[in-house]
């Protein structure tokens, strides 16, 4: 879902005079999104679902990184709960009605900018603990994770506030449509605003933060004399630093192009329908972005991954052999029985 709400996929670019039939665009959208919406949902729930299950299960929350990657993982559970609403609405049209297209958007828009405000923490932490271990040390406590969290749920519903308010469900021509409807006076400086919003939240302040905090780590680091574990720290920051900027800087300098059309001169039909086949891909991209998540904040640790291991031989691996030792004692069973009734005995129930 496009922050403009393009799951409605009725691209209206006001500023221009004539009508501009997009007809394209919403065909390849209801072929290719379902499916990839659909991927991204799976694949987004399996690995975020296994973060809280281990982080809970294995790590129990002990410090507040951990705290911090387990808002994370359901800020980003949080928005794939909308993406089975948004894949049919794309192959089709809204079909359920105006309080779940507010619900849902507003489930979107919190779990969009949640994830991106503890994105923004966990640099933060880790900035921290290698700058200033000695302050961290009593900073950095379980409590503080806790509360900051908190305040980051509450300024992330506040900064989606618009976007559910403007929200509506109406029929527009044959079909009935998702999308923020701005009231007439004020349509341009809503919709400017939600985009600066957007880009500021989603790329600038991410971007200053990152630039700041990773400059002072990589200094700190510098200074490390074990090579090993120094270019194995920076090789995880630069990682971090990339794939968020790689999946959503595109979507954000994108969604600038399209709400300023006329100052960038792209206010014509061809340029829009360039410019709307541009905003599908890019939100698309960043869409995965939680599906990469669980992978950089977890996966890449060598502990996390002797959890998952430890994870699955306790509470899948066990519960297979159960069933298959299980399986192997019922079967001489199974044959008696069969037995039995074949000869016409009546069978006696053990209990068991």
């Amino acid at each position: 879902m496009d922050y403009q709400v393009t799951t409605t996929f009725d691209y209206i670019e006001y500023s221009i005079s004539e009508p501009c039939q997009k007809t394209d665009v919403k065909q390849i959208a209801a072929q290719l999104l379902p499916p990839l919406y659909s991927l991204v949902f799976i694949f987004g729930f399996v690995g975020n679902l296994l973060v809280v299950l281990i982080l809970i299960n294995c790590k129990k929350l002990k410090s507040m990184t951990d705290i911090y990657l387990l808002n994370l993982a359901v800020s980003d559970l949080l928005f794939l709960l909308t993406i089975p609403f948004w894949a049919h609405y794309a192959a089709d049209q809204w079909v359920f009605g105006n309080t779940m297209c507010r619900l849902l958007t507003g489930l979107y828009f919190i779990g969009l900018f949640s994830g991106i405000f503890f994105i923004i923490l966990l640099t933060i932490d880790r900035y921290l603990a290698i700058v200033h271990a000695v302050f961290a040390i009593k900073a950095r406590t379980v409590t503080s994770g806790m509360v900051t969290s908190g305040v980051t749920w509450v300024v992330a519903v506040f900064t989606s506030i618009p976007g559910i308010i403007f929200s509506k469900s109406q029929k527009e021509g044959p079909r009935y449509t998702c999308s923020p409807h701005y009231p007439t006076s004020q349509y341009y400086f809503w919709k400017n605003f939600q985009t600066l919003k957007m880009v500021a939240l989603g790329l600038v302040l991410p971007l200053l933060v990152m630039v700041v905090c990773y400059s002072g780590i990589l200094r700190t680091l510098l200074r490390v004399r074990n090579e090993k574990k120094r270019h194995k720290a920076v090789r995880l920051i630069f990682v971090i630093m990339i794939v968020y900027f790689l999946f959503w800087a595109p979507y954000n300098i994108v969604l600038l192009l399209n709400t300023f059309q006329g100052f960038f001169g792209l206010n014509n039909c061809s340029s829009s329908n360039r410019l709307d086949q541009a905003m599908q891909v890019t939100e698309t991209l960043g869409m995965t972005h939680c599906c990469i998540n669980p992978i950089i904040y977890a996966f890449v640790g060598e502990k996390f991954r002797s959890y998952l291991v430890g994870f699955f031989r306790k509470h899948i691996a066990r519960r297979l052999c159960k069933r298959c030792l299980m399986s192997q004692r019922e079967a001489p069973e199974r044959g008696a029985s069969i037995y039995t009734r074949s000869t016409g005995e009546q069978e006696i129930s053990t209990g068991l």
